[in-house]
């Protein structure tokens, strides 16, 4: 649907066209398609518009904080045209109240309301959008069912995501025809590296093995096979499956399942890397010197067969901890472990002395119990093992980068942008704070950060300086064009190691081989004949552009579900008292993290002990001007949990051993002493104010850049 300029609006300065984002609270952010920061747009201007909007605006000038400000003056484009929600019958009619937050409840007619009961999770077709003062209409599409049912919590997140979920006939048809083995006809052209050490390590619960390493020592050098399972022979650009599998983009890890890019035929058949049978892969093949520096690389088609499908705790077990069990069981495999660990050691060191920031965050891994329900939270292992395999893979990503630049007209990049200018000034300050040293924001480089993470090593700030950090790193994205990977300090990247389940990687591989059969090395660069696929290189913006998105929407999905089965699992936690750390502060309270369940919560400022209650933006602290109580980011704190919703994926937590007194009124806010004016956000205890809603309660979860135990995390 596309809206006319709204004709109230003085339109005679330039438009900007962007992206909504409506903040809960009810303003909101336009992100500008040509770029540059975000424009703040005032509840006021939002009353006909919703989140995910295409819009154009005009600047309306700044903000009290200094901000860009605008007006919307024209919408192009509808961002929501469906949403999933909890359905209730009123006077009027009938409600939907949208499992997301960013979004106003959509009425419903009794004569649409078609066979839903109140009470139970819908999906709305929108009919109408707000307008004059009148709220969105809608019809029921799709009855989903009780919201206690753990299969209908799965379905509500796919359907408000609008995830892809079950494979189209012609694409199932496809798949059915993808032969269950080899064929000589296969090997014609490839290497057979049949006769080689070769294994797969990945997680317990993983069913689809896309990358196995081998080895070699030769001399003080190290020969490296990283081969990676060979979906492009399979997969036919602009067949039923790759057009479907570009629609996906990714595929999407829940914590008791995944919603597969590819159908099981590919993804756990012909193209997972089982041990045992031969497969068919492109391989790179590496020497590295004792300092981890390559020498040479090379890149062919291959045909392995995987002597042994190992996991991350059986080979944590041999080379980290000496296992004799676990040897035992793998006596012939030993030797090449331990060159593996003796290799990884020496890339990781040498990526360290170039600037890499290896961000090593704790992270949750959710048990989910036969009926659904989250049964604990534990801390998800990353041992050696699991650094071993991440450094082979970023090891090969990087020389697959590198040649195809060379040798290519074009490819698609991994790429990891400078962190946000205002963001990396907000920081410095902070960790000066805290007694750090402080990051030039003018010249940081990925080796000034990392030697900051370095010197919070073992300091009691040492997960909130990463947690920090993390997020003030811009998210790295797929692009045509090379910017470079700033977190990896490369300069150029690619993701060419996961091509079951990331379209980028099968993207590249596609240009990879059509550069191998084309033998570039004779015939030098722009001598390269046809395309490796219809509409390269013009089409490579666009699926970067796309990937990204679809990437952005699984991480989303994947977050939502966690935070949703982490506050299910804190409502049996109620009155239970916990130790944490304040991870943010703001003028309403601050948050606070749970030292071993990785759950974020807030203490409400109306909870605190009665006080006039001052926000140190800067400092992000929180002062009592009566008690001089100072409740600062990173501090520790006992609390106990107060209450959970899980409709708002909020968690709320209460000081331990704090008693609030009863509300603070204006009188007793005069009588109190006060030099100078209030400092901007400064809040008594028990504040009333509208706009004091709170953040998601619950966890994060963080862009990992490793393979994850039970199921793939996001790459690097």
């Amino acid at each position: 649907m596309i809206e006319k300029k709204r004709g109230k609006v003085a339109t005679g300065g330039k438009t900007i066209s962007g992206t909504l984002s409506v903040h809960r609270d009810g303003y909101g952010f336009v992100t500008p398609a040509a770029g540059g920061e975000d424009i703040f747009i005032p509840a006021r201007y939002l009353r006909e518009n919703l989140h995910g909007d295409r819009v154009e605006i005009i600047l309306q000038g700044e903000s009290p904080r200094g901000k860009r400000e605008g007006r919307i003056v024209r919408t192009v484009e509808r961002g929501v045209t469906r949403v999933t929600g909890l359905f209730s019958w009123n006077r009027r009619g009938g409600m939907v109240r949208p499992d997301d937050q960013r979004l106003p409840s959509i009425l419903i007619p009794a004569s649409s309301s078609g066979l839903a009961r109140d009470g139970e999770v819908v999906v709305a077709q929108l009919l109408s959008y707000p307008e004059d003062h009148k709220p969105p209409f809608g019809k029921i599409i799709e009855v989903l069912g009780s919201p206690d049912d753990p299969e209908v919590e799965v379905m509500t997140i796919i359907r408000k995501f609008d995830l892809p979920y079950e494979f189209p006939d012609a694409v199932l048809k496809y798949a059915k025809g993808v032969p269950e083995s080899i064929s000589d006809a296969d090997l014609h052209g490839r290497k057979d590296l049949r006769s080689n050490t070769t294994v797969t390590i990945d997680g317990e619960t993983a069913r689809d093995f896309d990358d196995a390493v081998s080895i070699r020592k030769e001399g003080k050098n190290f020969r490296l096979w990283v081969s990676i399972a060979d979906v492009a022979h399979y997969v036919s650009p602009g067949s039923p499956i790759d057009r479907e599998a570009y629609i996906r983009g990714t595929s999407v890890y829940f914590p008791d399942r995944c919603i597969p890019m590819l159908p099981e035929e590919l993804s756990n058949g012909i193209c997972s890397l089982n041990p045992a049978v031969d497969r068919l892969t492109m391989t790179a093949e590496m020497l590295f010197d004792a300092d981890g520096e390559m020498l040479d690389s090379s890149f062919y088609p291959s045909v392995i067969r995987s002597c042994a499908r190992l996991t991350y705790t059986i080979v944590s077990r041999i080379v980290e901890h000496d296992d004799p069990e676990a040897k035992a069981a793998h006596p012939y495999l030993i030797p090449d472990l331990l060159l593996m660990k003796e290799l990884s050691a020496a890339l990781t060191k040498m990526r360290a002395a170039r600037g890499s920031i290896d961000f090593d965050l704790p992270e949750a891994e959710i048990i989910i119990g036969l009926s659904g329900a989250p049964e604990a939270i534990l801390r998800a292992e990353r041992n050696l093992a699991h650094r071993i395999i991440e450094s082979f893979m970023l090891a090969a990503n990087e020389a697959v980068a590198t040649r195809l630049t060379e040798a290519t007209p074009a490819t698609l990049y991994r790429i990891h942008e400078l962190p946000d200018q205002e963001k990396l000034e907000a920081i410095a300050l902070f960790f000066s704070q805290l007694g750090f040293a402080e990051l030039s924001a003018d010249t940081v480089k990925p080796r000034d950060i990392q030697a900051l993470l370095a010197h919070a090593a073992g300091h009691p700030e040492e997960r909130l300086i990463n947690r920090v950090l993390l997020r003030s790193m811009k998210q790295a994205r797929y692009a045509a064009e090379n910017l470079g990977h700033f977190g990896l300090a490369a300069p150029c990247y690619t993701h060419f190691t996961s091509p079951i389940r990331r379209y980028p990687d099968l993207v590249v591989h596609r240009i990879l081989k059509w550069h191998l059969l084309q033998n570039t090395e004779a015939q030098g660069r722009g001598k390269l004949k046809g395309s490796p696929f219809p509409g390269y290189p013009a089409s490579l913006p666009e699926i970067g552009e796309h990937t990204s998105k679809r990437e952005r929407v699984a991480m989303e999905a994947e977050r939502d579900i966690v935070e949703l089965k982490k506050v299910q699992f804190m409502a049996g936690k109620i009155g239970e008292e916990f130790a944490g750390f304040v991870s943010g502060v703001s003028q309403f309270g601050f948050f606070v993290e749970l030292e071993e369940l990785f759950v974020e919560g807030l203490v409400h400022i109306s909870t605190l002990p009665q006080d006039l209650y001052n926000f140190i933006e800067n400092e992000q602290t929180l002062i009592g001007e009566r008690s001089g109580a100072r409740y600062r980011i990173g501090d520790p704190v006992r609390v106990v949990v107060a209450a959970v919703s899980p409709e708002r994926r909020q968690i709320e937590f209460a000081l331990a051993g704090a008693v609030p007194a009863a509300r603070a009124t204006v009188e007793e806010y005069k009588k109190v002493p006060v030099k100078g004016k209030k400092p901007e956000g400064w809040r008594y205890r028990g504040s009333s104010e509208k706009n004091e809603k709170t953040r998601s309660g619950a966890g994060k979860v963080s862009s990992s850049h490793g393979k994850g135990g039970g199921s793939r995390r996001r790459g690097r």
